[in-house]
């Protein structure tokens, strides 16, 4: 109250003077006027004039930096496919260039909108209904996270996934204690918490992963469930030939559009590609989805002729730039990781909006992230229970 009553004072006092001011003929300093829009206009042009100069002068740099990483890449390409050895001068071994100048001005003569609003990413919810008004499919939901891990370490290791592999990756996609459900942006449950991709479950397949793996390796999939069924009776056995019926017709259905990552992208868009994503959530056919992601990478490598086992960070940057980069990066001798930037792997634009690789900017830099991310990560309880089931 004391507080309060000597800011009443306060402000009583300065009326009080201020209005003895004006009796005495003595006016406090008017308002500046706000500028004309010529003149804001004439400020704004000359800000423009400065942002294009130098933006001018950063892309001239900088495109002939990002055509060299693609002429160097195809290079690469051309040596591997005639058997030839990678030397580090098939790398660019200069740090990108980094715009540092301003950004572009606001032109005050047009009305400023606000920016659209951001299309909804489709979560669980929207997976599960497409798959039901599309396919008839209610996928079988595990009765505990340890049901479907038990299901996931099964299906590991059959693919020859090894312990560290799977554990280690598991932690860096889902946090170490990510459900089989998770999807990327919703890892915590909190207040205005909001999906930023389709990314689900263990390994984080986008919608397009999912499609992709039904369109290439959708006639093993089925052949896994069908010797599944075989093996069971009774009701168990009714409830899993339907099942393989459904990821029968599914995998049909994957097959409707070319086989093409920019095609499963687009089916990925569709009510029937988001029903196809519901399959990771099913008890037996999503350990088998999440895994083959895995697979095919480890061996994607081993064709290209690496026949040591990857560590866990390696295996995890074909997930990440796919199985093409991430083997160009894998590959490399330890000597040279130090010296060669992750630049190198990525497509300018990809490469931009990439605060990991800008960061860790040598591929020895991004491999200790990584590790470091699954070391610590791999300490939480859900990465303990996987462990503990191999």
């Amino acid at each position: 109250m004391r507080h309060w009553f000597l800011g009443f004072s306060l402000a009583a006092t300065i009326f009080a003077l201020d209005g003895a001011f004006a009796q005495n003929g003595t006016s406090t300093k008017p308002a500046a006027q706000a500028p004309s829009l010529d003149q804001t206009m004439a400020d704004y042009r000359r800000k423009l004039k400065v942002y294009e100069a130098a933006r001018a002068k950063f892309e001239a740099v900088a495109e002939p930096y990002w055509e060299q990483v693609e002429q160097k890449r195809k290079g690469r390409m051309a040596k591997r496919r005639n058997g030839q050895a990678i030397a580090l001068s098939d790398y660019v071994l200069e740090q990108p260039p980094q715009y540092t100048g301003p950004s572009r001005p606001v032109d005050p003569s047009k009305p400023q909108e606000p920016p659209p609003e951001r299309e909804p990413i489709p979560v669980v919810a929207d997976f599960l209904g497409n798959a039901k008004d599309h396919f008839g499919f209610v996928p079988e939901r595990p009765d505990s996270e340890m049901a479907y891990k038990r299901a996931y370490v099964r299906a590991a290791s059959a693919a020859g996934i090894s312990l560290d592999q799977a554990v280690r990756i598991y932690s860096f996609e889902s946090g170490g204690n990510g459900k089989y459900d998770v999807q990327a942006g919703l890892e915590v449950s909190k207040p205005g918490a909001r999906a930023i991709s389709t990314a689900l479950g263990y390994n984080q397949l986008l919608t397009a992963n999912t499609i992709s793996i039904l369109a290439e390796k959708g006639d093993r999939l089925v052949k896994a469930m069908h010797a599944k069924a075989a093996a069971a009776s009774g009701d168990r056995k009714r409830i899993l030939e339907a099942k393989t019926d459904v990821l029968r017709r599914m995998v049909a259905y994957s097959h409707t559009v070319p086989s093409r990552w920019s095609e499963h992208v687009k089916l990925g868009r569709t009510g029937k590609g988001l029903g196809l994503h519901a399959l990771n959530l099913d008890i037996d056919i999503g350990p088998l989805l999440q895994t083959q992601k895995l697979l095919d990478s480890i061996v994607f490598a081993r064709v290209k002729g690496v026949d040591r086992t990857l560590s866990a960070a390696e295996l995890e940057m074909m997930n990440l730039t796919g199985d093409g980069n991430g083997f160009d990066m894998i590959s490399m001798p330890q000597a040279m990781r130090p010296q060669v930037p992750t630049s190198n792997f990525f497509q300018r634009r990809g490469y931009e909006r990439n605060p990991v690789a800008i960061r860790n900017n040598t591929v020895e830099k991004l491999l200790s992230a990584t590790d470091a991310v699954m070391d610590r990560e791999s300490k939480l309880q859900g990465a303990k229970d996987m462990a503990g089931l191999f």
